[in-house]
C-alpha cells in the first residue's frame, strides 16, 4: 500500500484498549474487538486488518474501509559487515510545532509533508536493538549531525514510530530500543511518550521500561516531563562540558544551557534501575584534551552516571576528525581516573552511514 492510500484512511497502531473500543463501537462491531484488535496489532505485529483472522469477514471488511493498521513497508535495506541493518522507511509527517501533535490532528490542522526516515538494527550477541527515528531531519542544528545538518522536516506521527517496530524483518526478535535516530525525541515530546506507552503496557508490547533508553540534548521543559512520567532510561548528548564551545557546535546550547540540563537531572535519582548516560563525540584538537576530561569530571561529579565516549564519523564540510585510539583511551583513563565512569562505545554500521551521527533519511549512493 502506498502512502497517499495510507493518508485516506486513519491508522489503528497507537490507539489505546479505550479508542480501539469506541472505534469498533461506532463501526458496530462488538465491543470485544477491541481486545482482539490490540492483540493482533501489539502482540502478534499484525500489518494488515486482512490478518485479524478472529475477527468476522464483514467486520474487517468494514474496518478496512475507514482503517489501516499504520505499518508501512521499509523500501530501502542496507547489511553492514558487521551485521548491523539500516531500513529506509517513507513518511508523510506534520510541520505542526509544539506538544500535543497526534495521527487524529494529522490531516486536519497540520502540514503533511512526504520524507524519509532511517531505523537501525544493531545485533549484539542475544540482543537485538532498535535504533528509532522520531522525526523527519531535525531542529536542533548540530553542526556534527547528518540529521541535524539537513534542517527539520517534519514530526512523525505515534504510528509512523511504532510502525518502526512492526516493520523491521527482526521484529519479533527485537530486545531493546534506543530513540537515538533521527530527530530530538524531546521536540516530539507527546507522540514519543505515547510510543512508549504503548511500549510498555501490558496491552501493548509489554517491555519493560529498562529496555527503553530516550536520547535527547536536553529540550526543556520535556526533559522534566519524561523524568516525571517515565521510567525508562536517559541519555544526555553533552559532547563538551564548557558551554561556549558547546554551543559552536551545538547551537541549541543557547536555549538549553547544559549547566541548566545537569542541574535538573540531580534532582532525581539514578541509583536503582533508571540509568542515566551522557553521550560524549570526541573530535581532535577540539573536545579531547585533559582540560575537557576534568572539567567534564568535575560538571558529572556525585552523579551516578556512565559517560559514553563516541568516535566521530567523519561528515563533510565538518572540520574535525576523530582522534586517535590512544588519545580517545587517555581521556577514557582521566575520566575513570576521576571517579567517572567511562566506556568507549563501538562503531557499528559505519560502512552505510549507519553510525552515530551518520542518518540523513536516504541511502548512500
Amino acid at each position: 500500500m502506498t502512502i497517499a492510500e495510507l493518508d485516506m484512511k486513519k491508522k489503528l497502531l497507537g490507539k489505546t484498549p479505550e479508542e480501539l473500543r469506541k472505534i469498533v463501537l461506532e463501526e458496530g462491531l462488538p465491543g470485544f474487538t477491541a481486545g482482539q484488535i490490540a492483540q493482533w496489532i501489539y502482540q502478534k505485529r499484525a500489518r494488515s486488518i486482512d490478518e485479524m483472522t478472529n475477527i468476522s469477514k464483514s467486520g474487517r471488511q468494514k474496518l478496512s474501509e475507514k482503517y489501516e493498521t499504520g505499518v508501512i513497508p521499509y523500501t530501502g535495506l542496507q547489511v553492514s559487515r558487521d551485521g548491523t541493518k539500516k531500513y529506509l522507511f517513507p513518511v508523510r509527517c506534520t510541520l505542526k510545532s509544539g506538544l500535543g501533535v497526534t495521527d487524529d490532528c494529522l490531516a486536519e490542522e497540520s502540514t503533511l509533508e512526504s520524507g524519509a526516515v532511517e531505523a537501525v538494527m544493531i545485533p549484539d550477541g542475544g540482543r537485538a536493538t532498535l535504533c528509532v527515528s522520531s522525526q523527519s531531519g531535525c531542529r536542533m542544528g548540530c553542526k556534527f549531525c547528518m540529521t541535524g545538518r539537513q534542517g527539520f522536516h517534519g514530526h512523525l506521527s505515534v504510528a509512523d514510530i511504532l510502525s518502526q517496530f512492526i516493520a523491521v524483518d527482526e521484529s519479533a526478535n527485537l530486545t531493546n530500543a534506543v530513540f537515538m535516530g533521527m530527530g530530538e525525541p524531546l521536540d516530539n515530546y507527546e507522540n514519543v511518550m505515547r510510543a512508549i506507552e504503548v511500549l510498555t503496557a501490558d496491552w501493548g508490547f509489554g517491555w519493560s521500561p529498562k529496555r527503553i533508553t530516550l536520547s535527547t540534548i536536553g529540550v526543556m521543559p520535556a526533559l522534566k516531563k519524561f523524568l516525571d512520567e517515565s521510567r525508562c532510561h536517559l541519555a544526555i548528548s553533552l559532547h563538551d562540558p564548557f558551554p561556549e564551545e558547546r554551543f559552536t557546535i551545538m547551537p541549541a546550547e543557547k536555549a538549553f544551557d547544559i549547566r541548566d540540563i545537569l542541574a535538573l537531572v540531580r534532582q532525581y535519582d539514578f541509583t536503582g534501575q533508571r540509568r542515566v548516560s551522557f553521550e560524549y563525540t570526541m573530535f581532535a584538537g577540539f573536545n579531547d584534551s585533559i582540560r575537557h576530561a576534568d572539567a567534564l569530571s568535575r560538571m558529572l561529579k556525585g552523579l551516578e552516571c556512565r559517560v559514553n565516549l563516541i568516535r566521530f564519523h567523519k561528515i563533510p564540510d565538518f572540520p574535525y576528525d576523530c582522534p586517535p585510539d590512544a588519545v580517545i583511551k587517555r581521556f577514557q583513563e582521566r575520566l575513570n581516573a576521576n571517579g567517572v565512569l567511562a566506556t568507549v562505545r563501538a562503531s557499528r554500521g559505519e560502512d552505510i552511514l549507519a553510525a552515530c551521527g551518520m542518518l540523513a533519511g536516504k541511502h548512500k549512493e
